[in-house]
């Protein structure tokens, strides 16, 4: 996917050179021409081409736009799912955050009434991490999808997803917190039960949350809890050791 998407971002620069080279040109054939000569006067206005030469060098920054977005999904695809759980390394959490988001973003968006998902970040200076990337931005996947549903059920006037990393005693803390409506308390104790889901048939297996849970306690050694109040929102916590054990 990469060499396609580079061959276009690298061709945009020359193909806009010549663009503007193709409009003077255009440009010096209508002042000199067009007096004298009705087909080419008739062709101008027919083809409407002062509004193309004006329009094509917007396309051209588009297309740039678009194909940087492309870019940007694919560092992120490599990032979320570069190692394997059979290798641990040391990485920088806030690559994984990133990268997930990245992915996420199509879901961020303003849709119909409802406006934009904002994205509150606070990092705090995280050392790298030893960790199993692949399997622990699933978890960041699976917690922010999460939020996302819980801000399209509430739907609040300002929806936001607040994510802060913080280190303590040698403990890397990420928060993710959204502004929902919260868990009832009635079911809090079952989040991380096989298969329980509050969500619909065909939108959710229930296995996210206990699926997180494994990867963070039984795989990093870590801690995932989770904070939340009917109509105040939810916060997940993930605490991982900066060294495995």
């Amino acid at each position: 996917m990469n060499n396609p998407i580079n061959c276009i971002v690298n061709n945009i620069t020359p193909a806009k050179q010549y663009i503007e080279n193709l409009t003077t040109i255009i440009q010096l054939c209508h002042q000199h021409c067009a007096n004298s000569n009705s087909a080419i006067q008739e062709a101008f206005t027919d083809l409407d081409i002062e509004f193309a030469l004006e329009d094509l060098p917007k396309l051209l920054d588009l297309i740039r736009l678009s194909s940087d977005r492309i870019q940007d999904i694919s560092v992120s695809l490599r990032n979320f799912s570069r190692s394997d759980s059979t290798s641990k390394i040391a990485v920088n959490l806030h690559d994984g955050l990133d990268s997930t988001l990245i992915i996420l973003g199509h879901r961020l968006k303003a849709v119909g009434s409802h406006p934009a998902i904002k994205i509150l970040k606070t990092y705090g200076d995280l050392p790298e991490v030893e960790c199993y990337p692949g399997p622990l931005n699933q978890v960041f996947m699976n917690i922010l999808a999460n939020a996302i549903d819980a801000i399209e059920d509430a739907a609040p006037s300002t929806p936001q997803i607040q994510i802060q990393t913080l280190i303590v005693d040698n403990t890397a803390i990420i928060q993710i917190s959204d502004n929902g409506n919260g868990i009832p308390a009635s079911i809090q104790s079952q989040l991380f039960d096989p298969l329980f889901t509050t969500k619909p048939v065909g939108k959710g297996t229930g296995l996210g949350l206990s699926i997180a849970r494994q990867i963070v306690e039984d795989q990093h050694g870590g801690k995932l809890r989770v904070v939340t109040e009917l109509h105040q929102g939810t916060l997940f916590e993930i605490c991982l050791p900066i060294r495995l054990p």
